[in-house]
């Protein structure tokens, strides 16, 4: 009887072992680091490659979304791709059909909030259209926080470069240094650069691959340089020195114009988010007092006139303060 409870109770440990076991598998084989790894590369490629159609409609369909279903419909909506490489351009690990969930989620948000203020159908609306922006609007802030590391590094990038081609070492070996030595994000954009060229892709069509992912000018003009020294030949090394001197004093003049109108910016801020804040604020602190421009029409109408100057001011505001180096 001791026997065969002892067997017993090996066998379901064995049992509860391979269960565990079973079930990290699983979840390794769909959540794993060298799964995220294979699929960051997929989205890049995908965003930004040279590849045939058939290879293309495959990465996508990963892309997209998981459903294949889902997937269809996606490929209907109109520059959806190009949200797509938005999405990598920004770094972000957001599918197409994760964010168009999000803004719909945001959008049923705005619609539910405005029903238990009680507002009228179209505020209801307006509210949900305001509100289904805000992944939009973290998608552009991402993007521009990354262009603006990548546009930081991108000198430190070509000097080593450089170097490298002083100290002997061929361009592809020069890349991967680069991809080696340097941070996220540029480092991995170089190193995914050195990994085509390995797997046979050619320098031109990998170089120009990763300016489709890299939406920076200065990485245009680096790439052009490249391009131009291995068709008509020249000091590569000097001509990459004289282009990280000219971006490290574009970025100084920049730093400069940014100091100068931080003023006129934040002012922009205050002006545009005050009438919106107060808005908020007396429709939680005293509701009746600001149902006036919900229940009459004389309200309404100054509302959508207010609105509309508003809209025309933080537009002109934001041309006044946005100067372009």
């Amino acid at each position: 009887m001791n026997t065969s409870f002892i067997g017993f109770a090996v066998l379901a440990f064995l049992a509860i072992v391979l269960l565990i076991e079973a079930v990290y598998l699983f979840w390794n084989s769909r959540h794993g680091t060298a799964v995220k790894r294979m699929d960051e590369r997929l989205r890049a490629i995908s965003a930004g490659g040279n590849v045939s159609k058939e290879q293309m409609s495959i990465l996508k369909q990963r892309l997209l979304s998981e459903s294949p279903f889902v997937t269809r419909l996606l490929l209907r909506v109109p520059r959806v791709h190009t949200l797509d490489r938005q999405l990598q351009q920004a770094g972000m690990r957001w599918s197409v059909a994760r964010f168009a969930t999000y803004t719909l989620l945001c959008a049923v948000a705005g619609a539910v909030l405005g029903f238990l203020m009680q507002v009228p159908a179209m505020v209801i609306v307006i509210l949900a259209g305001v509100l289904s922006l805000l992944p939009v609007m973290i998608l552009r802030r991402k993007r521009a926080k990354r262009v603006l590391q990548l546009e930081r590094q991108l000198p430190d990038a070509a000097d080593l470069i450089a170097r490298a081609l002083r100290a002997g070492h061929s361009l592809p070996a020069a890349l991967g240094m680069v991809g080696e030595e340097l941070p996220e994000p540029l480092g991995g954009e170089f190193a995914l650069v050195f990994d085509e060229i390995n797997y046979g892709v050619s320098m031109n069509d990998a170089l120009l691959n990763m300016v489709n992912r890299v939406p920076v000018e200065d990485l245009r003009y680096f790439v052009i340089a490249v391009l131009i020294q291995r068709e008509a030949g020249g000091n590569l090394a000097e001509i990459l020195g004289c282009i990280a001197g000219i971006i490290r004093e574009r970025l100084k003049l920049l730093g400069k114009v940014r100091v100068l109108s931080a003023e006129g910016r934040l002012s922009a801020w205050v002006l545009g988010v005050l009438p919106f804040a107060i808005l908020g604020l007396l429709s939680v602190l005293n509701p009746g007092y600001i149902t006036v421009f919900w229940k009459d029409p004389a309200g309404v109408q100054l509302a959508g006139i207010s609105l509309t100057m508003m809209l025309f001011g933080i537009l002109w505001m934001r041309k006044v303060v946005r100067i372009r180096i």
